[in-house]
C-alpha cells in the first residue's frame, strides 16, 4: 500500500465536501496517510472559520470535523528547528513547511492543493 503526506488543504476538501473531494478520493485511494502532528489543528481552525461563515451550518461541521479523528491518519513529529530552517529555504510558512519535511523525511508523495507547497515539492530542496 502506497504512503502519501496530505495536507489541510486535501483533507479539508474532503472532510467539509469542498470542490476537488472526488480528486481527494481518488489520489488516497488505498493509500497510508500520513502528516505532522498540526493537521488536528489546522483542520479545526478550517472548521473554525467555515463556522463562523456559515454558523447555520455548526452541527454538520462539527460533525465533519469529529469524524476527521476516526480516519486513519499516521502523525508524525518534526524536527522544529530543520522545519525553520526548510521554510527560510523554500519561502514557505513554518505550517507548510511542516508537510514537506515530513514528505521527505518519509520519501514520499506530497499531495496538496496548496501552489506554493506543490512547487517547493517539486523542486526537492534540503
Amino acid at each position: 500500500m502506497p504512503g502519501r503526506v496530505v495536507d489541510a488543504s486535501v483533507l479539508g476538501a474532503l472532510i467539509f465536501g469542498e470542490p476537488g473531494a472526488a480528486e481527494v478520493v481518488a489520489l488516497l485511494d488505498e493509500a497510508e496517510i500520513y502528516a505532522p502532528t498540526l493537521l488536528p489543528y489546522e483542520l479545526a481552525s478550517i472548521a473554525r472559520k467555515k463556522i463562523s461563515r456559515y454558523p447555520e451550518q455548526i452541527d454538520a461541521l462539527s460533525q465533519a470535523l469529529a469524524l476527521s479523528s476516526a480516519m486513519d491518519i499516521r502523525l508524525i513529529e518534526v524536527n522544529g528547528l530543520e522545519v525553520v530552517h526548510l521554510a527560510l529555504e523554500t519561502g514557505l510558512t513554518v505550517y507548510d513547511a511542516s508537510y514537506l519535511y515530513v514528505s521527505r523525511n518519509l520519501g514520499m508523495e506530497l499531495i496538496t492543493f496548496d501552489r506554493r507547497l506543490r512547487e517547493a515539492a517539486s523542486m526537492g530542496v534540503l
